[in-house]
């Protein structure tokens, strides 16, 4: 055995590098010498499905219709059945999120409502803002001086 492997290593000169390397680690098998012609030399097994007369028909049949374009009307069970259980989790997921949003707590409601609240108080503060700056400035001084009146009226009347 050494010998053959051996002498088979010497005798790469004509294989390619990376089948020469591949085949010097292997054993030869003992079968291919060709001494031996009382050895039953293995044969590829048929396949009994394969070889049946109804499935050449049926794979004939199957490559005829996908050549022609015509892919199977009915599709596997199991196919059904797996694409039924994907659309179905994909809509219960989408339930619970707007189960999710419909579902408040007081609390989230009551912070919902301040919010909105303190969203309108300052668009109305900058709304007099803008009127303010807007606004010319001898109506500014008209109004401070109508406030310091008030002012001083509201203190007379307090002593």
């Amino acid at each position: 055995m050494r010998s053959r492997l051996f002498r088979y290593s010497l005798d790469q000169t004509d294989i390619p590098e990376g089948l020469s390397r591949a085949r010097s680690i292997m054993a030869e098998p003992d079968y291919m010498d060709g001494d031996s012609d009382e050895i039953v030399k293995p044969k590829k097994l048929l396949n009994p499905v394969k070889s049946s007369r109804n499935h050449q028909d049926l794979h004939r049949e199957l490559l005829m219709n996908q050549k022609r374009g015509l892919a199977p009307q009915n599709k596997p069970e199991l196919q059904k059945v797996m694409e039924n259980r994907k659309r179905e989790q994909v809509l219960k997921a989408q339930k619970e999120e707007q189960e999710a949003h419909k579902k408040r707590s007081d609390l989230e409601i009551e912070l919902m409502k301040r919010r909105e609240t303190l969203e309108q108080l300052e668009l109305e503060q900058h709304k007099n803002e803008e009127e303010q700056e807007n606004t010319p400035e001898f109506v500014k001084m008209k109004s401070n001086l109508r406030r310091t009146k008030q002012e001083v009226d509201g203190q007379e009347r307090a002593t």
